[in-house]
């Protein structure tokens, strides 16, 4: 059976070195190479949405790929798919990199300039272990395989724009619809989460930002089990301590999440630091909160201009949320799409905060009234955007959601043809 390799490889010339030598391996097999990170995931994520068996046995990752860096793309690697072996090629291979390869789940690591020897004894030992792990797997182990969890990102234009009431939201619809569903702090200075929904835990995203191999049990440690069935991972109690979880932590623990869970979602908040922007990076759904006045849509736009400028994200790939809507406001949906070039969700939040005023206060907003109209559309956003299992229904009260004041929910689908 040949092995069948895929190089991730940014610069052109390196593409065609390695390409060249890998064609002539004995039973390679090499496939069409990638230029960067992001495409590098979407084509596993692709490929293991149909079949583990439809991954390819190794893939071969340059030291100048990009825009993540090569071990952080290997950490991702290893903890989505586990059953593709990871060769790392460098031109330094010192034992230091050596032990920071193979920490961060590399099962190889091949020095520049390429020889074949070397690269032909490292391609043949992992791909006999990517062997073993899926025959293992076919056995009946019990490890994960797939591509991922859903990963949402909640931003907001500006502060008080009703970021964390649509996160917290979004995650309980998830849950309730039967899907495992994590709800993550990466308002790191001024989260509050803990506070909307009555928690007092000790840990947060600091007990793992110093780990650099976060296991399930050591996940499971820091995550605290809401009523609700949520898992929670919480923003630290010192905001000043939210400078230790960096944007190399915040990729880590995302993985680590996605990995347990169907559904991550991640408050962001409004101040987007090194962690919030590799979130936001990693997302498969990126959505900005705003509300209908000229302030808030002027943020909106340049939070978007900012992660285009620093290639966080495109403005087509992001996804604004109208809050706090009228039909009577100046400003609609079609000219906050125009103003922002993003897309705009087609359900929309109504002004209608006394609704949560109670539920607020008391730190109960998972028991907010299901016939509350903000919560009928956020959780009507839920099934938009393809996180809920049975789209229209909850699954614990039987009721249909029920879309904002722009008519019925269109559910889109992901890169990967999901829903």
């Amino acid at each position: 059976m040949p092995t069948r390799i895929l190089p991730a490889v940014g610069d052109a010339d390196a593409v065609r070195s390695l390409t060249t030598l890998l064609s002539q391996l004995p039973d390679a097999e090499p496939v069409a190479p990638v230029t960067d990170s992001t495409q590098l995931i979407d084509t596993l994520a692709r490929l293991a949405a149909e079949s583990v068996d439809e991954l390819p046995e190794v893939v071969v990752v340059h030291e100048r790929i990009g825009p993540v860096p090569a071990l952080e793309l290997i950490r991702e690697v290893a903890l989505r798919f586990p059953a593709v072996g990871v060769i790392l090629v460098t031109s330094d291979a010192g034992p230091g990199l050596f032990q920071a390869a193979m920490d961060y789940g590399a099962r190889g690591l091949v020095a520049l300039p390429l020889g074949y020897e070397e690269l032909a004894s490292r391609v043949q030992a992992v791909a006999q272990w990517s062997v073993g792990v899926r025959r293992h797997l076919g056995a009946g182990g019990d490890v994960f395989t797939g591509a991922g969890g859903t990963v949402v990102t909640v931003s907001g234009a500006k502060g008080g724009v009703g970021a964390t009431v649509t996160a917290v939201q979004l995650a309980l619809a998830a849950q309730a619809s039967g899907r495992p569903t994590a709800l993550l702090d990466l308002d790191l200075q001024t989260g509050d989460v803990a506070s909307y929904l009555d928690v007092q835990f000790r840990r947060s995203v600091l007990d793992l930002a110093a780990i650099t191999d976060i296991s399930p049990r050591v996940l499971a440690d820091a995550v605290f089990r809401h009523d609700s069935g949520l898992a929670l991972l919480l923003a630290p109690a010192e905001g000043e301590r939210g400078e230790d979880v960096t944007d190399r932590s915040a990729r880590q623990i995302v993985s680590a999440l996605r990995s347990r869970y169907e559904v991550v979602v991640v408050d962001c908040g409004a101040q987007m630091g090194g962690a919030g922007a590799a979130a936001v990076e990693m997302a498969d759904t990126a959505l900005l909160v705003t509300t209908p006045d000229v302030v808030a849509v002027r943020g909106a736009k340049r939070a978007v201009r900012m992660w285009d400028r620093l290639q966080i994200r495109k403005a087509e790939e992001t996804t604004v949320v109208v809050n706090r809507h009228t039909r009577g406001t100046e400003i609609q949906p079609p000219l906050i799409q125009k103003i922002t070039g993003t897309a705009v969700a087609a359900t929309t939040v109504p002004a209608h905060f006394k609704e949560l005023q109670t539920a607020v206060d008391a730190g109960r907003l998972h028991e907010l009234d299901g016939r509350s109209t903000v919560r009928q559309a956020l959780w009507a956003l839920a099934a938009e955007l393809g996180l809920v299992d049975h789209p229209g229904t909850d699954r614990r009260t039987g009721r249909r959601f029920r879309g904002g004041d722009r008519g019925p929910v269109v559910v889109r689908r992901r890169k990967d043809g999901t829903g």
